[in-house]
């Protein structure tokens, strides 16, 4: 057992009966047990003390962890902290100081200092600290001068290393356990396996439909919530043997490990296969129209190869991306949040805005705010939609081109002092308040950058952008028209040269050619910054790995492991080769589908594609932990299949679905992981949790999209029933774009935007920029928060989204993050999170009633508080150029001069 694996009751509290981990000796030398019952009453800090501590500690941390943390000031001496043995003869100690800091394994303060250096969520103000107690070779020689400075750097060192070193991990997760608490029950298992085949029928059935309907997984966790407790109420306590191990229908309360467990299982058959796009166009006589992705068999080979490929890497990555305790995963924090509101039975006073004391505890705030969002929805999302669309000032002038342009909402670049009242229009990016304000700032920074890199290349008309739309990302021809990829290939969906010439060219809008330029850039980017800023990480998760091939156990000081990694010790771990079986048998499978069908496909393809998926795994994962942001890699897939397999469009699609497609779904599968690590459920319970709602969700998919293409005129202008299937068109045209015309044709050198490729270079420039500012100016803590990767990422947001979805974040997000979490940290750690999870659950609620009830009926509002947003050019985009009297842009069809 490590030093750090001590979680005494009496610090951190707990339910009754609880047993937890103590370093108080016994008579005999051993560990004692504390039982919670004979603890003391839990902390509840007043308020004056609240305040007085803050002031005494200049750190980011509630007064009820600082008070915990004061709890167990005696077991962090000054030794630990810097690394050093107690030395008999303190004239001497300096030198002793010197010969054993890279010897002494007990450096805390020096190995967190190492660990978080560039680690934009531990708090720069600790940081600080840490570099001041190092720096400072008094202090060990005379202490009691810097008796406050110490203080703060015990706290710090007990914080690290006996719970987290983040603020809004210690606010949503317990750093405690109950080993005996059941999480893998009977009711789990049916109320999982229920809202899992509920979850995909619903979302996979309304998937190819316009307008579609998508139901997130919180509504589930939600749900099972009330469910749950019903059938705590109702079971009776009936116990019976499976498998060797005892069960009772109804084991006790309804606890968070049930309930999370059904939330993982809700999270992974929410999600719709991605295989449904490949098939569809693959199948479809409007598309490729191959008649053998018609059957069962081989849409099941096809898409459970595809799903189970993901959660095979993301158990692999685990030491990587999972365990560490710097991979906070910010997203999942809602999700926990909301979970602790529902369970929690602890209500802590805080003191808030306006210099009051806000009682109200975590599920009565969740209960108020999710009616509050449910009801508040239903103006912007079926009443007055002008509060989501609010373009105000292209009211003023709906039919002028540069107004629009540069202004709009929905066809323009959306450069609004304040475009939008509905928080639904913001979630499009991603979920505010959940993702921290580094994040957004950079990200922000970079769309910025991006709008003005769209004005100028739109209005000094390069790649002949002025003829099209300025921000979409759809494909066009040289008259102004949507490209139709039919008009260049046969009956059996080949390429046809000769057509192709007598056509025309494809060609993207400005707004597109900034998203491909910084896809580029951030692949590079990404590589580059993992290297240079996480190769220590990794580089333990790779000895790690080691040592569990030699069967060692992993380095107890290992500071990358907060006290939750140490509490799932308590628990028998997953192998890895059983993650392993599960990759080879998914790859195994994934090739067999193509190779034992006529699909024109080398089985070799999917082999590429898993490889592609192997190397980006560990360095998009590390962005994604930290960031709550997924570097996505789409365009990467297409770029390097459609030169692997230039002319074959589906070949390309099988490159995407392994290659692409397994890296974002290992995300999610991480993600989940992580959950089940802050909750502490047991590794193989979740194991089978994921396993069988995966194949239950995509069983249940497999037959809804199967059903699906029997419909008549289906993927069609003409289908029944709204199934004209927007996102199967777009990957359809993708295919074709990327596979049958290859990028070597746009992409190669000499050809038209060969100059985007500057991207690659730039994104390795980038953190090298980064980097040297850091060593030139040190203790500039904006410097310190800029983020690379997510600079990158931020241009990704334009076309077909814009900065009025982006904007409003900004101020949201500064208000939470920068003003609440700064003067008002323990109210922050207590409803942050919980209003994240409330507004989301509260819209999804909402938008499912108005859907069901009211938009499928086609009960609709005509008035102007919803026609208003879409008129002008706001309707029908405006272009900066008129085409030409030829009726055509760019070089003459026929003339044989197409790229």
């Amino acid at each position: 057992m490590s030093d750090y694996d001590i979680s005494p009751a009496k610090a951190y509290g707990g339910d009754p009966g609880q047993t937890y981990l103590s370093d108080e000796k016994d008579e005999k030398g051993g560990l004692e047990d504390v039982n919670v019952d004979a603890a003391p009453e839990e902390f509840v800090p007043t308020l004056e003390g609240d305040e007085t501590v803050a002031a005494k500690v200049d750190l980011v941390v509630t007064g009820a962890d600082l008070e915990k943390a004061e709890d167990r000031l005696h077991a962090m001496t000054l030794e630990r902290c810097y690394g050093v043995r107690p030395f008999p003869f303190p004239s001497l100690r300096f030198f002793v100081i010197l010969r054993s800091k890279a010897e002494t394994p007990g450096q805390i303060i020096r190995q967190l200092r190492k660990l978080h250096m560039y680690d934009q969520n531990f708090p720069v103000t600790a940081l600080e600290k840490m570099n001041d107690f190092l720096d400072d070779p008094d202090i060990l020689a005379h202490p009691e001068r810097h008796a406050e400075l110490i203080h703060e750097i015990k706290v710090e060192a007990i914080l690290s290393t006996e719970n987290s070193p983040y603020a809004e991990v210690r606010a949503n997760v317990d750093p405690i356990d109950d080993p005996s608490m059941p999480s893998f029950t009977i009711r789990t298992w049916i109320i999982g396996i229920i809202f899992s085949g509920l979850g995909a029928f619903v979302n996979q059935l309304f998937n190819p439909r316009q307008p579609s309907v998508y139901i997130p997984a919180n509504v589930a966790q939600l749900l099972a919530y009330p469910c749950g407790l019903f059938m705590a109420r109702v079971l009776p306590d009936k116990r019976f043997k499976m498998f060797g191990t005892e069960h009772s229908l109804n084991p006790g309360r309804f606890n968070q490990k049930e309930h999370m467990l059904i939330t993982i299982m809700a999270n992974v058959a929410f999600n719709t296969p991605y295989t449904h796009n490949t098939i569809f166009v693959q199948a479809l006589p409007v598309y490729f129209n191959q008649p053998v992705a018609y059957g069962f068999g081989y849409q099941l080979l096809t898409t459970i190869p595809a799903n189970f490929l993901g959660y095979g890497l993301a158990g692999l990555s685990r030491r990587f991306i999972v365990w560490p305790a710097w991979c906070i995963w910010p997203n999942s924090l809602a999700t926990l949040a909301l979970g602790k509101a529902l369970h929690t039975g602890v209500n802590e006073p805080v003191r808030g805005p306006f210099n009051r004391v806000y009682t109200w505890s975590r599920e009565k705030y969740f209960m108020v705010m999710f009616g509050a969002m449910f009801v508040y929805f239903w103006f912007p999302g079926y009443i007055f939609q002008a509060l989501s669309y609010f373009n105000w000032i292209s009211w003023i002038a709906p039919n002028h081109q540069v107004l629009n342009n540069i202004v709009g909402s929905v066809n323009g670049l959306g450069f609004n002092p304040w475009p939008t009242f509905d928080y639904n229009y913001l979630t499009s990016i991603f979920f505010p308040l959940v993702i921290p304000l580094f994040v957004v700032m950079n990200m922000f920074t970079g769309l910025f950058i991006g709008g003005l890199m769209i004005i100028a290349w739109y209005y000094t008309n390069s790649w002949q952008t002025g003829y099209l739309p300025i921000n979409s990302n759809h494909v066009w021809d040289n008259t102004g028209s949507r490209y139709n990829v039919s008009m260049i290939l046969d009956a059996k969906g080949d390429f046809v040269y000769d057509s192709y010439q007598q056509y025309s060219e494809p060609w993207m809008a400005a707004g597109n050619l900034i998203n491909y330029f910084w896809f580029f850039a951030g692949y590079t980017c990404t590589i580059t910054y993992v290297i240079m800023y996480h190769r220590h990480e990794i580089a333990l998760g790779f000895k790690s790995m080691w040592r569990s091939v030699l069967r060692k156990s992993d380095v107890e000081d290992d500071l990358s492991h907060d006290s939750h990694y140490r509490l799932m010790q308590a628990y028998p771990e997953v192998p890895e080769w059983w993650y392993l079986c599960v990759l080879l048998l998914s790859a195994a499978l994934g090739m067999i589908g193509v190779g034992a069908f006529n699909t024109n496909t080398n089985p070799v393809v999917i082999v590429y594609g898993a490889i592609m998926a192997i190397f980006s795994l560990i360095p998009v994962g590390v962005v994604t932990s930290v960031t709550g942001i997924q570097v996505t890699m789409n365009v990467l897939a297409e770029f390097i299949g459609g030169s692997l397999v230039e002319g074959n469009a589906i070949a390309l699609n099988y490159f995407k679905m392994y290659g692409y497609v397994t890296t974002a779904t290992a995300m999610f599968f991480a993600n989940d992981l992580k959950l089940a690590h802050y909750v502490k459920i047991p590794p193989k319970n979740t194991f089978w949790a994921q396993i069988v709602a995966t194949l239950v969700a995509t069983l249940i998919s497999t037959s809804i999209f199967n059903f699906q293409m029997s419909f008549p005129n289906v993927c069609t202008p003409e289908a029944s029933f709204g199934y004209t299937c927007p996102g199967q068109n777009t990957f359809f045209t993708a295919a074709v774009f990327w596979g049958t015309l290859s990028p070597k044709r746009l992409f190669g050198p000499g050809k038209r935007y060969n100059l985007l490729l500057l991207g690659f270079p730039l994104g390795i420039l980038i953190p090298f920029i980064h980097w040297g500012l850091l060593r030139a100016f040190p203790r500039q803590k904006w410097i310190r928060s800029i983020h690379p990767v997510m600079i990158t990422q931020g241009p990704l947001n334009w076309a077909p989204y814009n900065l009025s979805y982006f904007w409003p974040i900004v101020p949201l997000t500064a208000a939470s993050w920068l003003w609440l979490r700064a003067r008002y940290l323990p109210f922050w750690a207590k409803y942050n999170y919980v209003t994240a999870a409330a507004w989301s659950a509260g819209i999804a609620v909402s938008a499912v009633v108005i859907f069901f009830g009211l938009e499928i009926p086609n009960v609709q509002l005509d008035w102007w508080g919803n026609n208003v947003s879409f008129e002008g050019c706001e309707d029908v985009a405006c272009r900066s150029l008129e085409i030409p009297e030829v009726g055509y842009f760019g070089p003459a069809p026929g003339s044989g001069l197409f790229t």
